[in-house]
């Protein structure tokens, strides 16, 4: 299913659609007979059973390794330059196990990683240093035992943490291959000295390094695995699995990550998520405030404004004239000209003038379907474009 179709009606068990509603993935609305109808309901990935499964692909048919560069560029770690290499299978659960395996062996072929890890601990002997204010709290009076902390070189590190986590996670997906699951579980038996990560519970913080390189893309695919999937046993023990993608979220996180480090190549700094005031208020409860996805600030001041919207005007559901609204509104309470309006789509940049104004609103559309070094080459382009105007907007101003 594409996630801008109309939906289909299938056959389902009651476990199996109340699975799929509370997954967020799609809405399976009960039609009597044991038919319901099941609609996207803007996000994409898969949901698994062991009687049923449904794909929900975004639109242009995107491939793994599209979609996984793009989760991955505005991640938490940062941007890293070399890319996820994901298998594209035309089945979501298969690409995944098998990306993970084949990155995993390719970075456990020297042997687990092993890094310095501090320990705080209760000593009876003194190793490495005493913590003194701690002593002093737990302990007053008292010669031993000692609060010390010492770094440990060891498997348990954050960068392992995580893949053993992914591995598992992987490994409780209903329906693996079975080939694929003996290599995930034959991986995570090389990390069994790293400490299993609680669920819910936030993901280690790493640091990318020479020292780690060889984790780097398994690394940016177990995050994306334990960010967006869950495997878990459900009623009857029955395992079910679900990774769910919110389109609308990964492409304004790309977007502003993206064109914030192209923007870094001129001058003033790019902040997103932006809070402006829309109106005057002498209270707070009557504050109206909008908030655009990127703007670009120089000398402290709102010089231009963008916002990206991952569904383009051609789709279904689509509003242009309210996308505009929008643009329009950002741009008179920044005082700024110029908007620019991001879509994700193919087609030609096209220049809109707002009547009775003297804003511009320009349509620039960003092709998901390139390879991401030309994804990345048309955020440059739009950064450069848009500075270009500020400067001549600038230099307007100075004739007038």
């Amino acid at each position: 299913m594409d996630e801008l179709s109309g939906g289909v009606v299938d056959k389902l068990d009651t476990a199996s659609a109340a699975f799929l509603n509370s997954s967020g993935l799609a809405k399976a609305s009960p039609m009597g007979m044991g038919l319901y109808r099941i609609e996207p309901v803007g996000k994409v990935g898969s949901v698994r059973t062991p009687l049923v499964q449904l794909d929900v692909r975004p639109k242009g048919r995107l491939g793994l390794s599209r979609l996984l560069f793009l989760l991955s560029y505005a991640g938490d770690q940062g941007f890293r330059d070399d890319p996820v290499a994901a298998v594209d299978d035309t089945e979501l659960w298969s690409a995944l196990a098998a990306s993970l395996a084949q990155l995993a062996e390719r970075a456990l072929q020297r042997g687990v990683l092993q890094g310095y890890l501090t320990v705080d601990e209760s000593l009876r002997t003194v190793k490495g240093r005493i913590r003194i204010s701690d002593q002093i709290s737990r302990r007053p009076g008292m010669l031993v035992p000692l609060e010390v902390s010492y770094d440990e070189f060891t498997e348990d590190i954050a960068e392992n943490r995580i893949l053993r986590a992914a591995l598992e996670r992987m490994a409780r997906v209903p329906g693996v291959r079975p080939d694929v699951l003996s290599r995930l579980r034959q991986l995570k038996g090389k990390l069994d000295a790293a400490t299993r990560l609680q669920a819910g519970a936030p993901l280690p913080p790493w640091r990318a390094s020479r020292m780690n390189a060889r984790y780097h893309s398994v690394l940016r695919l177990s995050e994306a695995i334990l960010r967006n999937a869950s495997a878990e046993a459900g009623e009857g023990k029955q395992q079910t699995a679900s990774f769910v993608v919110d389109m609308n979220l990964v492409f304004e996180d790309f977007v502003g990550t993206a064109l914030r480090r192209a923007m870094a190549a001129f001058p003033g700094e790019t902040r997103l998520q932006y809070n402006v005031l829309l109106n005057e208020a002498v209270r707070d409860s009557d504050r109206l405030t909008v908030r655009p996805d990127a703007v670009h600030l120089l000398g402290g001041r709102p010089v231009v404004v963008y916002d990206a919207q991952y569904r383009a005007r051609s789709d279904r559901g689509a509003s242009l004239s309210a996308d505009h609204f929008q643009m329009l509104a950002y741009c008179t309470a920044l005082q700024v000209p110029t908007a620019w309006l991001i879509y994700a789509g193919a087609g030609e940049m096209k220049l809109r003038r707002i009547l009775n104004t003297d804003i511009d609103i320009v349509e620039f559309p960003l092709d998901l379907s390139r390879p991401p070094s030309e994804i990345l080459a048309a955020v440059a382009d739009l950064a450069e474009q848009s500075w270009g105007e500020v400067v001549r907007q600038a230099r307007t101003r100075r004739t007038d």
